[in-house]
């Protein structure tokens, strides 16, 4: 009997603690730096892109995935959207428009954009 009573008085005061650690507020999110968007930052931002979409935009021969030099920045911009959103079919390019702002991707966009 003793023994039944210490593990209902564990589970009363672990229920109390743990009630009282779910009724705390969350935590502040983390402050991140703000985007650097100078001319080198945002090159620096593209350069995340060529994994895939190739040096400065420019795929290679036969690639099945899309060149982005030359391209509209407001077409850019409206896909990564639609990533963004989920709207648009893909495989990774949802979680990667994630992690990009709207100024971010408006001037990697304009970056894109100038490439030839």
């Amino acid at each position: 009997m003793r023994a039944v009573a210490t593990a209902l008085a564990g589970l009363i005061a672990a229920s109390t603690v743990s009630g009282a650690l779910a009724q705390q507020p969350a935590p502040a999110p983390p402050a991140f730096a703000p985007a650097n968007l100078t001319p080198k930052g945002v090159a620096s931002l593209a350069a995340g892109c060529g994994a895939c979409h190739g040096t400065q935009g420019r795929i290679a021969p036969g690639s099945s995935v899309a060149g982005l030099a030359g391209r509209k920045a407001e077409e850019i911009v409206q896909v990564m959207g639609q990533f963004k959103e989920g709207k648009r079919p893909a495989t990774i390019m949802h979680q990667i428009a994630k992690g990009y702002s709207d100024a971010e991707i408006a001037a990697v966009a304009a970056y894109f954009a100038m490439q030839r």
